[in-house]
């Protein structure tokens, strides 16, 4: 099992930054891919962003190039989404998840997920 627990969410005026956080605790042995979802209210999950194990490979959601950074460190089994440019279309729940394979943008082939941090953008 692997626990996932989110922080950095919050209340940004449009235009501004947020940095998320995920620590990973439990088996987590190397090789496993950590990556980001959203999910807004009446909306579908949709992939973010994710990362490879030795944080060589990124690949990013359409909506979110050029804002969004993903990055990891491994010393602290820890991933960060550094959200720059922010838009209300941002709001969302945003998820870290985790799994062995290779970065998929389908959620359900992610196998352990985060509580989910709330990220809310004003206009």
């Amino acid at each position: 099992q692997v626990q996932l627990v989110e922080s950095g969410g919050g209340l940004v005026q449009a235009g501004g930054s947020l940095r998320l956080s995920c620590a990973a605790s439990g088996r987590t042995n190397s090789n496993y891919i950590m990556g980001w979802f959203r999910q807004a209210p009446g909306k579908e999950r949709e992939f973010v962003s994710g990362i490879s194990w030795t944080g060589i490979s990124t690949y990013y959601a359409d909506s979110v190039k050029g804002r969004f950074t993903i990055s990891r460190d491994n010393a602290k089994n820890t991933v960060y989404l550094q959200m720059n440019s922010l838009k209300p279309e941002d709001t969302a729940v945003y998820y870290c998840v985790v799994r062995r394979d290779a970065i998929d943008d389908t959620w359900a082939l992610w196998d352990y997920w985060g509580q989910g941090t709330q990220v809310t953008v004003s206009s």
